[in-house]
């Protein structure tokens, strides 16, 4: 429905005066308006335009799923490209959504899982868990973001990654454009979210000590407050993590980014900057068993 329209035609009737709905003139020129109960449909009436986007935000959502893309990229380090996840999509069947009812693991690294077992089902959980640290607010700090490094990472790579990723989350143009200050803070009375969620993992390759998994995941990432100019907004992904089994743990080498699969959205009215902070605050993250 566009603006202004509530759902009636406005001149179109053949009463002269307008406002007759479905444009129905009884005998006594006397124009009857039925305003039907929420869901129903009347076959008589006009088609509803669908509601568009405004350009401001399409706008917000194209920058924040380009800082998200900027964000993989440094993480990734640009050494290498996709392979293998696209060729393999429809091996493993079936299995690849049904849970394993294995007990998660209970050992953490940094406060991020670790302990996973040494099979399949072990890197799956080590790259759904590892998905989640990679984009959490933690990445912003120094400090966290270190700790996350050293327990994801293989420590070469870690090592390797620690400069770009210093360099591109102390960039203050950049926090700047997804509304942070200099130290990686949102304006006061405001939250900051970076929150992936995983629906699935899938095995493209294993061969014993090394495994490349793939993780289908949707992300909130934005700003909740009034007046946020980088509004939380949801994305869809799919990373395919390449792993190693070091020191009796799975550890990423390296790994790749691509857009979706993403769902088509559903006409769902948004909620406000305040419901969506408590939303953030109040249900905490997932630690993900295969």
């Amino acid at each position: 429905m566009s603006l202004g329209d509530d759902g009636y035609r406005s001149g179109q009737g053949s009463g002269g005066d307008g406002g007759g709905y479905g444009g129905y003139d009884a005998d006594d020129h006397h124009l009857t308006r039925t305003r039907l109960p929420e869901g129903e449909v009347d076959p008589y009436a006009p088609q509803r335009r669908p509601v568009r986007p405004s350009r401001n935000l399409i706008t917000i959502v194209a920058v924040v799923v380009l800082l998200v893309a900027a964000i993989a990229f440094a993480n990734r380090g640009g050494d290498k490209s996709s392979h293998g996840d696209d060729e393999n999509s429809a091996k493993g069947g079936s299995s690849a959504t049904a849970p394993s009812g294995v007990k998660p693991v209970e050992e953490k690294n940094g406060g991020i899982p670790s302990g996973f077992a040494h099979d399949e089902q072990g890197v799956q959980s080590a790259a759904a868990n590892f998905a989640v640290a990679l984009n959490s607010t933690d990445m912003y700090k120094s400090d966290s973001r270190l700790r996350i490094l050293d327990a994801v990472y293989t420590p070469d790579v870690a090592e390797k990654r620690r400069g770009p990723l210093d360099k591109l989350y102390a960039d203050e143009a950049f926090l700047k454009r997804i509304g942070l200050d200099s130290n990686a803070n949102p304006p006061k009375g405001m939250t900051f979210i970076s929150r992936a969620n995983p629906v699935g993992t899938r095995i493209v390759k294993y061969e014993g000590d090394r495994a490349s998994v793939a993780v289908w995941y949707s992300a909130l990432f934005g700003i909740a407050g009034e007046g946020s100019k980088t509004p939380v907004a949801e994305s869809w992904y799919t990373n395919t993590f390449e792993f190693s089994w070091t020191g009796k743990d799975w550890k990423i080498t390296d790994f790749t980014q691509k857009d979706g699969p993403a769902p088509v959205g559903r006409d769902q009215t948004a909620s406000s900057a305040e419901e969506m902070s408590d939303a953030v605050k109040g249900f905490g993250g997932l630690t993900y068993a295969r």
